[in-house]
């Protein structure tokens, strides 16, 4: 098991997530290592929980399959659950925001493509289409009155 884990500095704001239904689904995107020969894909995959593929030679499904081109071994990965949300604490704490069943194979790197919501801390004003790719977002909350922003994002795949 692994999960994506997350360290940000919310400021008038709270509950950041990736806009991740079946209508929208979010695409987490990841460099990606074969646990057996340890080779790295030179190329950036991409996972939705709304996906599913056949796995070779199994009457099973996973949400990525993929063979390494070295080895030619197939690996699969399973998103567990719906993505959590990122609470704003002080001082920023690493939270978990989604978790993956890997079977041969390891998320190395995440890129944060793809749109993120978030929530008002004081005020609940919605906000949507943040963009987390820069590592930092900025914008204006009309009914508190005061700036909000996400920065030091920092992504960590780790075991869980």
């Amino acid at each position: 098991m692994l999960a994506l884990t997350l360290t940000a500095d919310l400021s008038g704001v709270t509950d950041l997530l990736p806009l991740d239904t079946a209508d929208e689904p979010f695409f987490y995107t990841f460099k990606v290592q074969c646990t057996s020969c340890r080779e790295t894909h030179p190329s950036w995959v991409s996972i939705s929980r709304f996906e599913s593929s056949d796995i070779s030679g199994s009457k099973g499904e996973a949400n990525f399959v993929w063979r390494c081109k070295a080895c030619k071994r197939e690996s699969t990965a399973n998103i567990k659950d719906a993505p959590k949300a990122y609470a704003q604490a002080s001082p920023p704490t690493r939270q978990t925001i989604i978790e993956f069943d890997c079977r041969g194979l390891e998320f190395t790197e995440f890129q944060a493509t793809g749109e993120w919501l978030a929530k008002g801390l004081e005020t609940a004003t919605k906000f949507s289409g943040i963009d987390l790719q820069e590592g930092e977002w900025f914008d204006y909350d009309e009914k508190a009155g005061e700036e909000v922003s996400i920065k030091d994002v920092r992504w960590e795949i780790r075991r869980a």
